[in-house]
């Protein structure tokens, strides 16, 4: 709703402040300078991106107009099932956990936890860990080490479709400047008609570098910053997945490594050590 109403707000503010002062809305109509601005710049980004990026990118944008905000069920349920699997470990061992990591859609301790298996990469993130450690003794430093290193393998392949917006957001003006001249030369072939023709011309590739600076500073790059705000929410979930792993690892009680993954998660979405303990009384219960 709120991109919505941005939407909104940019709209109103550019052509109704442009109506107010006296332009004609119908003279911005330029069909063919919205084909060459953005079939330019689509294009552009089919050539830079492969495949998998443009197909992120597309989940990516989906997921920025329809989901707004965290999951309110998420992290309850997540620290409810780290509390479970922690409890578990601490009393029989990470073997005990086999039958239930191997399928975990299959999982009677899964299927407990739905919020958690609707989001497949937290999930995955969790049981990867767990696995890797029921193989073999790992150093909590080695394992915070590699952790590490995952988050930020997967946030540098998260944030590959914000930046191939964020280079379009830069090169739109250009391509409005590619428009306009390609318009200037159109008008420049009408030279000898009127001199109400021509002023029509030069109007409309005027519309074209419009277009361009409109789309980078009112679509483009905001939509850019909205998608790395987006990976930077699922970051903090896999942190705060790894934060409790690590402190687990390192000997910790249950509820003490929860907290640690507590601290990594946003501000609008971390909740008090109070509502940690409500979350997981409640998980018990």
């Amino acid at each position: 709703m709120s991109k919505l109403v941005g939407i909104s707000i940019i709209l109103f503010s550019v052509f109704g402040g442009y109506i107010w002062a006296g332009g004609i809305l119908a003279a911005l109509w330029q069909p063919a300078e919205l084909l060459i601005i953005f079939g330019a710049g689509f294009g552009a980004i089919i050539i830079a991106c492969p495949k998998a990026v443009l197909m992120d990118m597309i989940e990516q944008i989906k997921e920025v107009f329809t989901k707004e905000s965290e999951d309110p069920e998420l992290y309850p349920q997540l620290f409810g099932l780290m509390n479970m699997l922690m409890t578990q470990i601490q009393s029989q061992g990470l073997k005990v956990l086999d039958e239930h990591i191997d399928k975990p859609n299959e999982s009677s301790l899964f299927l407990m936890y739905p919020a958690v298996l609707d989001h497949p990469k937290v999930m995955q993130f969790l049981i990867d860990n767990l696995r890797m450690q029921s193989m073999g003794k790992i150093a909590p430093h080695d394992l915070e080490h590699i952790l590490d290193e995952e988050i930020e393998r997967i946030e540098e392949d998260s944030l590959r479709p914000s930046h191939a917006i964020g280079k379009t957001a830069e090169a739109m003006p250009g391509f409005g400047i590619l428009a306009a001249v390609l318009g200037i030369i159109v008008t420049m072939s009408h030279i000898d008609g009127p001199i109400t023709m021509i002023g029509v011309k030069v109007a409309a590739a005027l519309v074209g570098t419009f277009i361009g600076i409109f789309a980078c500073y009112c679509f483009f790059d905001p939509l850019a910053k909205s998608l790395e705000h987006l990976v930077e929410r699922k970051s903090a979930q896999l942190r705060c997945v790894a934060a409790g792993l690590v402190s687990f690892a390192k000997g910790k009680p249950p509820m003490l490594a929860l907290d640690a993954g507590r601290k990594q998660i946003q501000s609008e979405n971390r909740p008090s050590f109070i509502e940690l303990e409500r979350w997981i009384e409640e998980q018990r219960g």
